[in-house]
């Protein structure tokens, strides 16, 4: 099993002409994905690594089946690119593209809403979500770990990869990289009850960072919501303060956001959380072990 991208997940990938769609997607379709074709309104009617370019999303749906849009596109034409994936309705929209100003992220995700939450939008800044063994939407490494039975949901796309390389032995249901923007479409609670109501998912892995309050509200969904062991690691315990470190969100601001603060949050609802990714990793193979 899996959340949101399975092995009957089809893939059409916004921007597929353009240097990084071309490169992903050719590592999309080597990973086994089931990409089916790419849209760019200017290259409508040609075909770009053997595959159909169409001029909108609604007619890549129609002529394919597609149910999820990768989206390839540079920052300044990304609102509109997932604004039309909304208007066509597809389930999931996976937004990669990194420098999205985060007032287009708010329109579109409130557009998202206003249209009645049809369309998941994961991201942006974000590597994707990938289903080891099923299918994989986005830039995270098809070769890391094979399918197994954690689930992974993380802000940070470089320890998305680190964790799920030290926990390669057990595997993964699927990985979620949400994005670390100030405003994103799927959040770490959003990927902790798919993984909770997931029979395919034993235990789950949660990465956050300093800045803002995603980790603390998560840790309350926790306590009401989840039976399933979670372990976390949250990055930024040396960030200074006031300095954004990395990501477009992770800044502290006197107490708000600090690493610590989210440490103890989650500590104080049962969720082991490591000093480090490693010790991290060593956490939930203890989970995974006593299983």
């Amino acid at each position: 099993m899996a959340i949101w991208l399975t092995e009957n997940s089809k893939i059409i990938v916004q921007g597929m002409t353009g240097g990084e769609g071309t490169k992903h997607a050719k590592r999309m379709l080597a990973s086994g994905a089931r990409v089916v074709g790419g849209v760019n309104a200017r290259k409508a009617g040609t075909t770009h690594l053997d595959l159909p370019v169409f001029g909108t999303v609604r007619e890549a749906m129609d002529a394919t089946g597609a149910d999820v849009s990768v989206v390839f596109v540079p920052p300044a034409f990304t609102k509109d690119a997932v604004k039309e994936a909304i208007d066509a309705e597809i389930p999931l929209c996976v937004v990669i593209t990194e420098g999205v100003p985060v007032h287009d992220s708010t329109e579109f995700w409130a557009y998202a809403v206003e249209k009645g939450n049809k369309t998941r939008i994961i991201g942006p800044n974000c590597p994707g979500i990938a289903s080891p063994g099923a299918s994989n939407a986005g830039i995270i490494p098809a070769d890391i770990t094979p399918q197994g039975r954690i689930g992974l949901v993380s802000k940070s796309g470089t320890l998305t990869y680190q964790l799920m390389y030290e926990l390669r032995d057990f595997g993964f249901s699927t990985a979620v990289g949400i994005g670390g923007d100030p405003v994103i479409g799927t959040t770490h609670i959003d990927a902790l009850q798919a993984f909770q109501d997931d029979p395919g998912t034993d235990a789950i892995v949660m990465i956050g960072e300093i800045g803002g309050d995603a980790e603390e509200r998560a840790a309350a969904y926790i306590e009401q919501h989840v039976t399933k062991p979670v372990v976390a690691y949250v990055a930024g315990f040396t960030a200074p303060e006031g300095k954004t470190m990395g990501h477009a969100g992770a800044i502290v601001s006197g107490s708000a956001g600090t690493a610590q603060a989210k440490k103890e949050a989650l500590e104080k609802v049962g969720v082991r959380v490591g000093k480090t990714p490693s010790e991290t990793a060593r956490l939930m193979r203890e989970i995974m072990q006593s299983r």
